[in-house]
């Protein structure tokens, strides 16, 4: 964005890896030369009309995309992470199915990107294909970084971070207070997973997060002063 070098600037010096998501290669050529920035998120959607609405790119000219990208990070000590959106299905009524997920992932797999996540950000996951995807995907590609970004009502979080926690995966998408969401879905209380419940999660597991519990309660404040007014 036009304003990240600033929004970077205004950010107490930290040893917290950045993430910045790009939907071209011009943003990636932005993100790169920001020292702070340590990953670039790139949003491939296997529904070609999300895609398109989206990033304004078919699914090959994205994966052209992320040719570009990738060279972009090696050149510039950066780790690309893909999400595999609508990796869990749609409801656009493109075709889909837990094969077309797993395809993909095989593919970005040989094109050594170290980050693959699995997307749903419409709400529609289930932990019956959570579990399928994460139990068929992690060992068969043990190089790769698998991770989960789910929204989802408020009742439903849990079972689905369970499913995913329980086949290996141990990268988890959260915004504190659950913030945010997708305008494409269908349903007004899917949003993001709140952080606090992923962090209660991981204490009643006894899963060491190394988050500092004090400060972490403070951040919650000030994100109740910016989102909530």
């Amino acid at each position: 964005m036009a304003d990240t070098a600033e929004v970077l600037a205004g950010l107490d010096p930290s040893d917290t890896k950045l993430l910045a998501i790009v939907a071209n290669v011009r943003g990636a050529e932005e993100a790169v030369v920001h020292e702070r920035i340590q990953y670039l998120g790139f949003p491939f959607s296997i529904s070609e009309t999300f895609q398109l609405r989206n990033t304004n790119k078919t699914i090959p000219e994205s994966l052209e995309q992320v040719q570009s990208i990738q060279e972009l990070c090696i050149k510039n000590s950066k780790q690309l992470v893909i999400y595999i959106s609508m990796g869990f299905g749609n409801p656009y009524g493109d075709p889909y199915s837990p094969e077309v997920a797993l395809e993909w992932a095989g593919r970005f797999a040989g094109m050594h990107i170290p980050i693959i996540s699995l997307a749903d950000t419409v709400g529609v996951a289930e932990p019956a294909g959570i579990t399928a995807l994460f139990s068929a995907l992690i060992p068969a590609y043990p190089q790769v970084e698998f991770g989960a970004h789910f929204h989802s009502t408020p009742q439903a979080w849990e079972e689905k971070i369970a499913a995913a926690w329980e086949r290996g995966c141990r990268r988890f998408d959260s915004a504190i207070r659950g913030i945010g969401g997708c305008p494409m879905a269908q349903d007004d209380l899917v949003g993001n997973i709140a952080t606090e419940n992923l962090l209660r999660f991981c204490h009643n597991r006894g899963i060491d997060t190394g988050i500092d519990a004090n400060a972490f309660v403070d951040a919650m404040v000030e994100a109740d002063g910016v989102f909530r007014h």
